[in-house]
């Protein structure tokens, strides 16, 4: 059976070219979280379609938290958001949101405290790795990132260029750990003063906090993770169902 050929940009309805220029404009720079994006009118003369068209076009992107409206002052680009309701490693989020992910390392040093977390994970000698990161995409903080694991069992993980290889890649190919899914709590804090200065929000400012703690398919914890983001930048997504 012969593939069916994809649909040239020409043959896309017009609320849909709309909203491909749009997209296109912020994953190449040009335009920024923040920035406005043109009203409805604007659009409809730019692509010459009906006002109701546009309207549609930014009515979808404002759904999938593109852009936001604000009433009486205009539209605008959303910050990106992160969707947590599946287990993923950063680098697989910013992927999803076509943005470069990096990482500065802040510290990566096996410690003996933490004896609740090193009992948790089964460490020997209550010796576990922590590594602290501060993540970020397209060069802007988005959250000050936690990890322990036992020590033990990694050996050698903290000489591994931590800053650019995503961890769950290491541990899945260089150590042979098959994550398989995290038991997460999830609460709102208030950014004290270092973490505000590393994220760059004000002191006191609105932190989504996300506790995890990340099995291997054979059922054993392998990661605690605690992770402060930027609630500017997050949401959580949850599908229920009945």
């Amino acid at each position: 059976m012969l593939a069916k050929p994809l649909k040239s940009p020409a043959a896309l309805p017009a609320y849909q070219r709309i909203q491909q220029a749009i997209r296109k404009k912020i994953d190449s720079g040009q335009l920024q979280t923040g920035d406005p994006v043109p009203s409805e009118r604007e659009l409809a003369k730019m692509h010459e379609v009906s006002l109701m068209t546009a309207r549609h076009a930014l009515a979808y992107l404002e759904r999938d938290g593109v852009v936001e409206r604000r009433r009486g002052i205009g539209t605008f680009v959303s910050a990106p958001k992160i969707h947590f309701n599946r287990l993923t490693s950063y680098s697989e989020q910013m992927a999803g949101r076509r943005m470069v992910p990096g990482s500065k390392v802040l510290f990566a040093k096996v410690v003996h405290d933490g004896e609740a977390i090193a009992r948790l994970l089964m460490a020997p000698k209550s010796e576990v790795l922590r590594l602290e990161r501060l993540r970020q995409a397209s060069g802007q903080p988005f959250a000050l990132e936690t990890c322990y694991l036992a020590a033990d069992q990694f050996a050698g993980l903290v000489d591994t260029p931590l800053h650019r290889e995503s961890l769950f890649n290491l541990l899945e190919h260089k150590y042979g750990v098959e994550l398989s899914y995290a038991d997460e709590e999830v609460d709102a804090t208030a950014a004290d003063a270092k973490t505000a200065e590393l994220l760059g929000v004000a002191k006191h400012a609105p932190l989504l906090r996300i506790r995890q703690v990340i099995y291997s398919s054979k059922g054993k914890a392998i990661l605690y993770v605690l992770g402060l983001y930027r609630s500017d930048c997050h949401n959580l997504m949850i599908r229920r169902f009945r």
